[in-house]
């Protein structure tokens, strides 16, 4: 008919099966074609009028939706899907409450109610009302105990509401309904997981898999549960099952490198890295693995390599920034040293460690002036820290202002006097020198 413009009868019901088809396929002008074939034959059907609004309502085309929805509602007004309809365009237009009275009262005009209960449950869910959601969803289940998408819902809500005791209870409850749902187990085991009980966690992801044995995520959460018990070669074995089940991904790849780094096989956690980063070469945390473990083993020139191509793909991290210092410590690029710890401080990371690592640093260079000037700023943050003092200590004697080096001295001996070896380690001769030494002894002695 579309084609050659000869018209042909079909019955209501045909049409409805056309356009839903249509619908279903995302094939929009179409479905508009057939719906208005479908109301030359039929003009007086409420049912494909519908369908219109459904299609006006999926282009944005609010008004002529709620138009034809009043006269429907005039021709039907206890017909539930105009007031379903007339929920969506006011959850379109961020009227929630509206949406879900107005579902509420198509409620009361239907005996299937499953999908208005799960229409009325994402309206909870956007009003962020989660205690009414999860008795909408729970509704659905007991309609229908194989509605994972209810399911996933409910255990969403108790998630959101931190009510993980609750969900646990929750999802016995159904188990002992329905004890071979892999989804429910899966479920469940994540609970136990959150609340640390690592062994339940491990209990509930077994039954999962042997329920359905090509279940990827329930593999992948018994892995992690492993790892969380120190039993990393079987959590290795679990996550080869995953690559073998689907295709390879950069997050399995680099959990299985850990887990080899976990059990001193350097070698195949490097070869693992490699193959996360070979996957998603914008992966910053594979990149960071790569370093943090030639770091370890003192390659620091494939280190400073690798934590260069975490940098790039993430530049505001300061835990990255801080590695960048210590590597550059480590081949005695200090100026590059400095530069990472300012780059930790300018994106707000004020860690003491940070300010200490930018102060000993700048002592090295004989930059005695900006570490001071480090250190004051620190000590804002940091009002009692026997580190800070110290090093003011040191600072203050070698530029001659000995006045200031006593009273700092003094201040960090009362805070912590077994840290005096940190004048000791920095500044030697500071430490050495005899006015120092008196002040140390005398105050030993009281």
């Amino acid at each position: 008919m579309l084609k050659t413009n000869s018209i042909y009868f079909f019955d209501l019901v045909e049409f409805e099966e056309i356009i839903v088809h249509y619908i279903d396929a995302g094939k929009q002008a179409l479905a508009k074609k057939a719906v208005k074939l479908g109301l030359q034959q039929h003009p007086a059907s409420v049912d494909l009028k519908l369908l219109r609004v459904e299609i006006y309502i999926f282009e944005d085309e609010l008004d002529k939706a709620s138009m034809l929805l009043k006269i429907i509602e005039r021709l039907e007004p206890n017909n539930d899907e105009v007031f379903i309809q007339k929920a969506t365009i006011s959850s379109k237009n961020g009227n929630h409450k509206e949406a879900i009275e107005l579902l509420k009262k198509a409620l009361t005009f239907t005996d299937d109610k499953v999908d208005i209960w799960s229409l009325l449950g994402m309206e909870y869910l956007y009003l962020d009302d989660f205690k009414n959601a999860r008795l909408v969803f729970e509704k659905c289940i007991v309609v229908d105990f194989e509605d994972y998408s209810a399911l996933y819902n409910v255990v969403y809500c108790f998630d959101m509401e931190k009510e993980h005791k609750e969900a646990i209870t929750y999802l016995n409850s159904y188990i002992d309904i329905n004890p071979y749902c892999e989804v429910a187990w899966h479920q469940l085991g994540r609970q136990y997981f959150i609340l640390e009980m690592y062994q339940e966690a491990l209990n509930s992801f077994d039954y999962a898999v042997l329920i359905d044995e090509s279940f990827i995520g329930g593999y992948l959460e018994k892995a992690k549960t492993l790892e969380q018990l120190e039993r990393y070669k079987e959590a290795i074995d679990n996550y080869l099952i995953t690559l073998e089940l689907d295709d390879a991904t950069a997050f399995v790849y680099l959990r299985i490198g850990e887990c080899h780094e976990k059990i001193e096989n350097f070698d195949a956690a490097i070869s693992f890295y490699k193959k996360a980063v070979h996957e998603d070469p914008l992966l910053d945390k594979g990149w960071m693995m790569l370093a943090n473990i030639y770091y370890a083993h003192n390659n620091y020139q494939k280190a400073a390599y690798y934590i260069s191509k975490a940098l790039t793909i993430e530049e505001d991290n300061s835990l990255y920034w801080k590695r960048y210092s210590e590597i550059n410590l480590k081949l005695n690029f200090y100026e590059e040293a400095v530069a990472g710890f300012e780059k930790c401080l300018a994106i707000n990371d004020d860690g003491l460690e940070i300010y200490i690592g930018l102060t000993d640093v700048l002592s090295f260079l004989g930059e005695f002036n900006d570490a001071i000037h480090t250190l004051i700023k620190a000590q804002k943050i940091y009002k009692d820290s026997a580190e800070i003092e110290y090093r003011l200590t040191g600072l203050f004697f070698i530029l001659n202002k000995e006045k200031y080096s006593f009273n700092h001295l003094m201040a960090a001996m009362k805070i912590d006097y077994d840290d005096h070896f940190i004048l000791r380690e920095l500044y030697p001769v500071v430490y050495d020198h005899i006015k120092i030494q008196k002040l140390l002894n005398d105050f030993k002695k009281d």
